[in-house]
């Protein structure tokens, strides 16, 4: 892989994206406190969930790290991904990823997650997908919160969580559980905007 040799040097794993027109794409995931990217088995129920075809949707994944989530969602026909990353090192990461697989309906934001989705306009994304780190337990709800506004009637907001989110929690969101799934320490919630 090329490119800034501090990421390459601690690129040790990788994750695959799974399906699309990147399909089996090796993503680098570096060794940085906190990165636990979303295991292909998780992506790829959740992209059963919402469909393969994202087609013309617009995508903002706030805590991107590897950007497994993001990427994935373009590679099935997003229009348009914000990859989000506070990280300096993820965040060159990610632009060199973007830049190798020629992604043009991909753009990257180095800073905060939540500040990026309470910028969006008001119902003008169709997926945000929140996957804070789990050492930050107190990013949840400020997630859900600025990822609620930023979603349009009938989007989706995907999380990841240490634990599940209570359904009254999340109504008071205008979100309601639409599929919740269980692997290992994750807790992963597809919710739809009510």
């Amino acid at each position: 892989m090329s490119g800034s040799p501090a990421f390459a040097c601690v690129a040790l794993r990788q994750v695959r994206i799974i399906g699309g027109q990147w399909r089996r794409t090796r993503l680098p995931v570096p060794t940085r406190p906190g990165l636990r990217p979303t295991p292909d088995r998780v992506r790829e129920t959740l992209f059963n969930w919402l469909g393969q075809d994202l087609s013309g949707w617009r995508c903002v994944d706030a805590f991107a790290g590897t950007g497994a989530l993001g990427l994935e969602a373009a590679s099935r026909g997003a229009a348009d991904v914000l990859l989000v990353e506070l990280d300096a090192v993820l965040a060159a990461g990610l632009r060199q990823t973007v830049q190798r697989l020629q992604a043009a309906a991909v753009r990257v934001q180095r800073g905060d997650g939540v500040a990026a989705l309470r910028a969006q306009g008001v119902g003008s994304v169709d997926l945000t997908l929140l996957d804070p780190p789990f050492d930050v337990a107190a990013l949840v709800f400020p997630a859900l919160a600025a990822a609620a506004a930023a979603v349009r009637v009938g989007g989706w907001v995907y999380l990841e969580a240490p634990a599940q989110v209570d359904a009254a929690a999340l109504l008071a969101f205008g979100l309601k559980p639409y599929r919740h799934l269980k692997a290992g320490a994750v807790h992963a919630h597809l919710l739809q905007r009510a």
